[in-house]
């Protein structure tokens, strides 16, 4: 009968390929406000292509309120939050920041974070 062996010592498992991760961001203006229809997962590169399409259209057509809508993200990393909080921007033009169809786990984050405190949130996608 044979033994079994005992293996050791560190091993190289097969690397997953790694999956695109795409983030999109729709954006719309109507009387005012200022919709971004946010998709995808969003990490520390996406969050910043985010901000980026945010602040170029806001600074251009100056909104009262920025409306964002995680409705259709299934992930958010702590950059995401920084990537929400264009409360900063908003408050430069006397506007306001609304954050909509947050999962309950990005309602959490959203929370902890004290981004809440600043911005108004709606349970309803945008």
């Amino acid at each position: 009968m044979e033994k079994a062996r005992l293996f050791q010592g560190p091993f190289l498992l097969p690397q997953k390929r790694e999956r695109k991760r795409i983030m999109s961001v729709q954006l719309s203006y109507k009387e005012g406000v200022l919709t971004a229809r946010l998709s995808g997962e969003i990490d520390h590169h996406a969050a910043q292509e985010m901000r980026e399409a945010i602040d170029d259209t806001a600074q251009k057509v100056k909104p009262y309120c920025l409306r964002l809508d995680f409705s259709q993200v299934p992930f958010m990393d702590s950059s995401g939050i920084a990537g929400a909080g264009r409360v900063r921007l908003l408050q430069f033009w006397k506007g306001r920041v609304v954050l909509c169809g947050l999962s309950p786990s990005l309602g959490r984050m959203v929370e902890l974070s004290g981004i809440g405190t600043l911005a108004s949130i709606e349970r309803r996608a945008g």
